[in-house]
């Protein structure tokens, strides 16, 4: 990403990334298609619990994007034996991260489940779903570091057939475990988070070999999984802010999803349908986005700034270009579209309804989206994060309680009353829209000020390793002479 023109070496990049995250959506569709024969309920259940399953992967994600942003610049700067030391560090963090959320969740899953409004069926269904989810967690947060350890050292494809294969898995899977098609017994929704923790399980298990066979473009060594506090440091220091941005997203769709409960059960599983639809622009974008931050990480470490804006920008334009076109598309397609997982005249209507309100700001998201990626790539987590929570809590949420409830809000010290207008569920689908478009304006202003071209790693780190093949010192013991501290 330091060299040549940026438009195909972004391609090259970027295209397995868009083809895994879609990939990667094929799990949830998947799951909603077939859980969609069962019963609405069910459906209604599994989509209820998009939000909060989304917060554990954007949690995985969150606490990676520091070993994209540190993986890249070492490897722009020259020095693949602090990359590879970094990914082990990562290793030991997602394990211990994902253990304690998953006891956590499990623990609480019951309250976690009541704070959302699920109740009656759909709570039922929704508990079976979740119950073995939690259990999936350290197996997705496994992946989530093999994944971003790969893609900061530039080899975006190795993960991409990975979740082919797992994602084929998950779907050959579901109607054997949700129908009971064969020898299995029919389980339903929990059917559906068993076909997930198997494909899951299958993609960690396969990457984390990967990482110590080597060869594409780091290693892990089992030596240096011994904790090393200064990496540690790091790690969390830059990736806190992007844990806490996954965090301000998903519980901003865990707000959502408890917003559109009161609408009824149409409502909610035109929701989750439509939310998942729209989750294939957020693989595009986020696909992009995470290319971006590896252009962008590995051109401040070599000293090329302004490369890295260039790269930005084209990504930003390409991003918007193509979900304008999905716009069109879902908007002209809406009732079949929603009618593949759920044909019942009522969520058909509603999500038709979802679609043609929110498509429109599907570009203007993913625009923010790349530029929140090229903040990550620099290590600027904490602006990125700032986006998020504009996006979100500063413009959405407000603006769907605007709209869609019907409310008497006294301001106190001022004498007078603010009502609301209450306009139902589309006030909902509308907040989409409207937040989507300000928070793009805001982070292209934000991008603009060029505050963000410093690197993170340290002067000293820029200098170049020594040019020793690293599997020969691995063997010979002495890897571990090399100063891989920060």
């Amino acid at each position: 990403m330091t060299t040549g023109a940026i438009a195909p070496t972004l391609l090259a990049l970027s295209w397995p990334l868009v083809l895994g995250n879609l990939l990667q959506t094929a799990y949830n569709l998947a799951d909603i298609f077939w859980v969609g024969r069962v019963s609405s309920e069910a459906v209604a259940g599994v989509s209820l619990m998009f939000p909060l399953s989304w917060m554990f992967v954007s949690t995985a994600m969150g606490l990676t994007a520091a070993t994209i942003a540190l993986v890249s610049q070492h490897v722009g700067a020259g020095n693949q034996r602090r990359a590879d030391n970094v990914v082990a560090q990562t290793i030991l963090l997602a394990i211990a991260v994902s253990t304690v959320l998953a006891v956590l969740g499990y623990t609480f899953r019951h309250e976690l489940l009541t704070l959302m409004g699920a109740e009656d069926q759909v709570f039922t269904e929704a508990l079976a779903y979740i119950e073995v989810i939690f259990f999936a967690l350290p197996l997705t947060f496994l992946f989530f570091a093999f994944r971003s350890s790969l893609q900061g050292a530039g080899d975006t494809k190795t993960a991409m057939w990975l979740v082919f294969i797992s994602a084929g898995m998950n779907v050959v899977l579901d109607p054997f475990f949700i129908l009971g098609w064969g020898p299995f017994p029919e389980m339903g929704t929990r059917g559906a988070a068993w076909a997930t923790f198997v494909s899951r399980m299958f993609a960690a298990a396969a990457g984390v070999y990967i990482l110590l066979q080597g060869g594409f473009g780091v290693k892990l060594y089992l030596r240096d999984l011994a904790p090393d506090l200064a990496i540690l440091r790091k790690l969390v220091g830059i990736g806190y802010p992007a844990t806490l941005d996954g965090w301000a997203r998903s519980f901003a769709s865990v707000a959502m999803a408890a917003f559109v409960t009161p609408f009824g059960t149409a409502a909610i599983a035109a929701y989750g349908i439509g939310v998942r639809i729209m989750s294939v622009t957020w693989s595009v974008a986020g696909a992009v986005g995470q290319a971006t931050a590896t252009g962008v990480g590995q051109n401040l470490g070599s000293q090329t700034p302004d490369r890295a804006r260039r790269v930005t920008w084209v990504a930003t334009g390409a991003t918007m270009a193509m979900l304008g076109t999905a716009t069109l598309f879902s908007m002209l397609f809406a009732e079949p579209l929603i009618a593949v997982f759920d044909d019942s005249p009522d969520v058909v209507a509603e999500g038709q309804l979802f679609l043609w309100i929110v498509a429109p700001g599907w570009a203007f998201f993913g625009g923010t989206m790349v530029i929140q990626g090229a903040f990550r790539g620099a290590g600027q987590t904490k602006v990125a994060m700032a986006l998020s929570i504009l996006s979100r809590w500063v413009f959405r949420i407000p603006i769907a309680i605007l709209l869609a409830f019907s409310l008497v809000v006294t301001i106190p010290g001022f004498g007078f009353e603010l009502s609301t207008l209450g306009i139902g569920v589309t006030g909902i689908w509308t907040a989409y829209s409207v937040g989507a478009v300000l928070a793009f304006i805001v982070a292209v202003f934000w991008f603009r000020l060029g505050r963000w071209t410093e690197a993170v790693i340290e002067d000293d780190d820029r200098s170049i390793d020594e040019p020793v093949e690293r599997d020969t010192l691995a063997d010979q013991g002495e890897a571990d002479d090399f100063d891989v501290g920060n």
